[in-house]
């Protein structure tokens, strides 16, 4: 019934659906661009509509009954955000204690434009050994969903060059607010490279 009902919705939204079917087991999900409130309920729909069980950090602050019964039906996660580095743990240990397991995060962490991706999902994907999977949501073409896997090659900037080449043509519902795909520096000083600092 709430399948049909995603489906639905979709629909009349006039989104086309893309699912990548050979999936592995585990994986971390990215999804980008991250420009609007709008983004999580399509990503959420689109997961309802075709059953797939991907997890998700929230505050736990929202985590009370019975929003909390909804949130973790959705696949949602309490993190508790005062602790540092609680989040690349949480989840690596998550991933260790299950055999299939799915967990999805925006790298931008934020619907405002930013200099950098945040190097979460990297970190994560890294200490749990598991592959990435670009997920997108394309406001220009009007389709959302499950793009190609990365295995990571260990090497930031190759592995980043793969998707920033994969999102180059994905538009975002507020373009001007698309953070370029990027990783700090590693010395926290500025980067030269591209000018995208």
């Amino acid at each position: 019934m709430l399948q049909a009902l995603a489906k639905l919705i979709l629909r009349i939204g006039g989104w086309t659906s893309v699912l990548n079917e050979d999936l592995p087991p585990r994986a971390i999900f990215i999804a980008a661009p991250h420009t609007s409130n709008w983004d999580a309920f399509w990503a959420l729909t689109y997961k309802v509509a075709i059953r797939l069980d991907v997890h998700w950090f929230a505050k736990d602050s929202l985590f009370w009954f019975p929003l909390s019964a909804l949130l973790r039906s959705l696949g949602g996660v309490p993190l508790d955000r005062q602790r540092a580095g609680a989040a690349v743990e949480q989840a690596v240990a998550l991933f260790r204690e299950n055999e299939r397991y799915y967990f999805g995060l925006a790298p931008e962490g934020t619907r405002s434009r930013t200099a950098y991706w945040k190097t979460g999902f990297y970190r994560i994907a890294q200490g749990a050994e598991v592959p990435v999977v670009l997920g997108f949501i394309d406001y220009g073409n009007r389709r959302l969903g499950i793009g190609p896997m990365l295995t990571l090659s260990g090497d930031r900037e190759k592995d980043l060059a793969y998707c920033r080449n994969f999102y180059a043509e994905i538009e975002g519902r507020w373009p001007d607010k698309v953070s370029p795909v990027e990783f700090p520096p590693r010395d926290g000083g500025r980067s030269n490279k591209s000018g995208r600092d």
